[in-house]
């Protein structure tokens, strides 16, 4: 099973709160350039997509997901915020890998990279760029970090 982690696109910050910041022009332009990207290189479909509710990761779903094969499933989740448990959030992917094939999340910093850390010991905690994919492949309870990407380093 393949685990994408994505970081949401660049926020304004004007908002009353920082649940309810929305996606600039470029965040959106550059969550669909790495959604371009990605698409050619999912196998199969998008099983389930989890995204945070907070309003940028939502709209970052809502950019990307015409660009991306359909999913199956998508599901909000008030458990991926900022500062989520990153132990809890690998125990529910942990148990969800065995239905599912490929899992999208969208999600923040810092628990993005604080997530690849729990599912990837080796690879430590990655910084993500607005709109950062990781994937990570997740066999046999154990996870390995194939690629970490952003808009500025993929063509």
């Amino acid at each position: 099973m393949k685990i994408y982690i994505m970081r949401h696109g660049q926020a304004g910050m004007n908002a009353k709160t920082d649940e309810q910041r929305p996606l600039t022009e470029q965040g959106i332009e550059e969550s669909i350039h790495m959604a371009c990207w990605l698409a050619p290189q999912l196998t199969g479909s998008l099983s389930l997509v989890i995204h945070s509710n907070y309003l940028r990761a939502r709209q970052t779903w809502q950019a990307i997901s015409p660009e991306l094969p359909k999913a199956r499933k998508v599901e909000e989740s008030g458990e991926i915020t900022p500062y989520g448990d990153p132990a809890f959030v690998a125990s529910y992917l942990t148990a969800l890998a065995a239905e599912h094939d490929n899992i999208l999340m969208v999600s923040h910093l810092p628990l993005v990279g604080y997530l690849v850390q729990s599912l990837c010991p080796a690879a430590g905690a990655p910084m993500f760029a607005t709109s950062g994919l990781a994937c990570i492949e997740w066999q046999d309870g154990k996870g390995a970090l194939l690629w970490l990407e952003g808009p500025h380093t993929i063509r």
